[in-house]
């Protein structure tokens, strides 16, 4: 059986012994060959420590046992190929000067064949003829027989001994152009070698239980594999410890508010809801039935509700949002909703005080652009418990903002929000209930990952009636046909949106730039003869207030916008959207865009302004075609960009998948949170002698969002 050092002895450091937190001391500039440019190349690639440096797994491993010979080949295998460069030289038109790629001709005593690099220049002046390579890549037939390369490297003589080069299973890692694949392998065998052996904070039980080979034996052998077999036992136990890691945090989460949050129970008396739900004028999806019998029931109880609501664009999760909240004004406590933006807090403002109207409930906003008179009695309200429910950004959490009796937090738009800012808002009550929400569906490997801690609401059905938007992917050399399109949406009555293109955070005024050249560019030559209003998120809050309003009249026909608009916005005579560079967004953002034109009652269009660059942006815009429903999108938008990119600064509390993958993984994410869950229901703080490294790697991994899980 694999033994855990740590859980024999935590206090202690063997001799040629360290620990993960140990390596995430040690900067990569200790490793001898490590300079400021090799430095700096390694930082550019998100490595700056030791254990960055071992944690940086191979995107693949080239299998050099099954080198075939070149008079071996046939079209359509993906081949290995060990052989001589003969020459090389650029092929494709050049851009900006350069060759996008060039030919190598190779030999291998059994014959020649040319191998085509593309996108990466640099390297055909290494490959200087008699130099050895192994090239890998798909055998295609074009003039012949030529590879396709996906990995080209120099290489000894087969027949050398050459360290971490050699070997049946050569390891190929993500570089980039300041630092060869050469040398990443280099110093990652020379990083093992100083770290010596890692202990493992996964605990004896665990292990045993999983039958996982321990930690220092799987790094080694993700790296450089001594067969196929050790290589997949490597892998299986480095996904289960990432994984068991996010699990055994969650699993902490709620048998912390298990133990310490004694709740009340808000069993309403049915008199503010009743009138409302008469009151609407449309009827209830049974999903929405389904979700709000679902959260009335945890409200009742006397533990604290700690439920997630997800559905997609223009599912009426606002309606089951105001139920509850109406409920807990009814048992008589007060409500508060906090959203992300400004423009979504105000639109909730005004629905919630226009559909509540005639009801004795006071609905107050709070914003951090308000004036200080109207600030100060709103937060009078709020103390005095005059306001029922409070609508607001972050302001919601700001100082000097005092509920008279909160029972019930409403988070909207979740994944926009950390989990100390979920926290925050809560501490402003006595252990109310929480509700978060969510227009973004989440696949449930990745629900279970985020927010295995909460109970799940789905509303998986959209009101009858909802017309499916007719998607379009434009060329940006075709644009002004896509305004045409608009132009008759608007010959018709109806409005539209017009989405400036995205850029990034950093550049804010460049986002206000790119907004106001397209507000100039279509009022004044597309759309002269029409009203064209501008809304951008440098604007004042009344001028945001005012350019809403406006278009909520129709007293403009086209709102040019940035992404503020993404979502809570709802005017139902907008059919149409453009989307300019819609490229540059994500999968989510566009589906959200989209979702501002399918509220009406006339069949909506939406023009997806576009100049894709690369494979993914044009997976991602023939996704938005062949697919109207956000779960099935939420699953292809996983499978393109893969997990790591869904955490971290994003989803705060959530540490990076460096070789997890949720869809593949699925079996291993269910027994990790198997065993997480009941080593933690055991020791909830984690405080038993065997269970301290662990401790360490979440807080260390997770940072701060979690400390407040391990306080005694």
């Amino acid at each position: 059986m694999p033994v855990s050092e740590a859980a024999k002895d935590p206090g202690a450091l063997p001799p040629g012994r360290t620990t993960l937190s140990e390596l995430r001391r040690r900067p990569v500039r200790e490793l001898p060959g490590v300079g400021p440019r090799v430095e700096g190349a390694l930082r550019e690639l998100r490595i700056s420590t030791l254990a960055d440096l071992v944690s940086h797994y191979p995107a693949r491993h080239e299998d050099l046992s099954n080198v075939k010979r070149i008079s071996e080949l046939r079209v359509g295998e993906r081949a290995t190929v060990f052989g001589r460069v003969v020459s090389t030289k650029p092929v494709g038109r050049p851009v900006r000067g350069r060759s996008p790629g060039f030919s190598v001709q190779l030999y291998d005593g059994t014959g020649y064949m040319p191998a085509t690099v593309w996108g990466r220049p640099w390297l055909q002046g290494q490959l200087q003829p008699e130099t050895n390579v192994v090239v890998s890549g798909e055998v295609q037939r074009k003039y012949g027989l030529q590879i396709s390369v996906k990995s080209i490297e120099i290489v000894e003589d087969r027949g050398s001994e050459d360290g971490p080069h050699s070997g049946s299973f050569v390891p190929v890692y993500p570089v980039n152009r300041n630092i060869q694949a050469r040398r990443m392998r280099a110093l990652i065998h020379r990083a093992l070698a100083e770290a010596g052996h890692v202990l493992d904070p996964l605990p004896l039980s665990v292990i045993e239980a999983q039958e996982l080979v321990n930690l220092d034996d799987a790094i080694a052998e993700i790296h450089f594999p001594t067969t196929k077999a050790s290589l997949k036992e490597a892998l299986r136990r480095l996904v289960f410890h990432e994984l068991f890691i996010i699990q055994a945090a969650l699993g902490a989460r709620r048998e912390r508010l298990a133990r310490t949050e004694v709740g009340r129970s808000s069993a309403g008396d049915g008199s503010l809801l009743n009138r409302f739900l008469k009151g609407l004028p449309y009827s209830l999806t049974p999903a929405q039935e389904r979700s709000i019998a679902e959260v009335l029931g945890d409200m009742r109880r006397e533990k604290p509700m700690q439920r997630l609501l997800q559905g997609d664009v223009g599912s009426g999760k606002t309606a089951v949002a105001v139920a509850a909240l109406l409920t807990a004004v009814e048992a008589g406590g007060q409500g508060a909703i906090m959203a992300p933006t400004e423009v979504l807090a105000e639109q909730h403002f005004l629905s919630f005080s226009k559909d509540l109207e005639g009801l004795p409930v006071k609905v107050v906003l709070l914003t951090g652009s308000q004036g200080a008179a109207e600030r100060r009695e709103n937060n009078r309200a709020v103390a005095d418990g005059e306001a029922h429910i409070v609508v607001g950004t972050h302001a919601l959490i700001q100082q000097g903002v005092e509920f008279r009796n909160l029972s019930l937090v409403v988070v909207d738009e979740q994944h926009r929000f950390g989990v100390s800012q979920r926290t925050t808002i809560k501490e402003k009550g006595t252990t109310p209930d929480t509700l978060v929400m969510t227009a973004t569906p989440i696949p449930r490997t990745l629900s279970l990952t985020l927010y295995g801690d909460l109970e799940v609401s789905v509303i998986d059905e959209l009101p009858p009636g909802r017309k499916p938007v007719e998607t379009h992917v434009v060329p940006v050399s075709e644009r002004l046909e896509a305004y045409e399109a608009v132009g008759r949406e608007l010959e018709a009555g109806r409005q539209a949106y017009v989405i400036c293109p995205l850029v990034e955070e950093s550049e804010a005024l460049e986002d206000v730039r790119a907004a106001e050249e397209l507000y100039e560019e279509l009022a004044h030559e597309v759309f002269p003869d029409r009203s064209v209003g501008l809304l951008h998120g440098r604007m004042k809050s009344a001028e945001k207030r005012e350019a809403m309003a406006d278009f909520n009249a129709h007293r403009t026909d086209v709102l040019v916008a940035t992404v503020v608009v993404e979502v809570g916005v709802n005017v139902p005579n907008a059919s149409a959207i453009v989307i300019e560079g819609a490229e540059r967004f994500g999968l989510s953002q566009l589906h959200q865009l989209r979702g501002r034109v399918c509220r009406g009652e006339h069949p909506p269009l939406c023009f997806l302004v576009a100049d894709p660059k690369t494979g993914d942006s044009e997976k991602r815009l023939e996704a938005m075609v062949a697919h109207q429903d956000g779960f099935r999108l939420s699953e292809v938008d996983l499978a393109i960009r893969g997990e790591g990119t869904l955490f971290g600064s994003r989803q705060s509390g959530v540490a990076d998948l460096k070789v997890a993958r949720l869809q593949r993984d699925i079996e291993v994410l269910v027994e990790a949170r198997r065993e997480a869950f009941a080593l933690v229901e055991d020791d909830p703080t984690l405080k038993k002698p065997e269970h301290r490294p662990l401790r360490r790697e979440i807080r260390e991994l997770l940072g701060e969002d979690v400390e407040w899980l391990f306080r005694d």
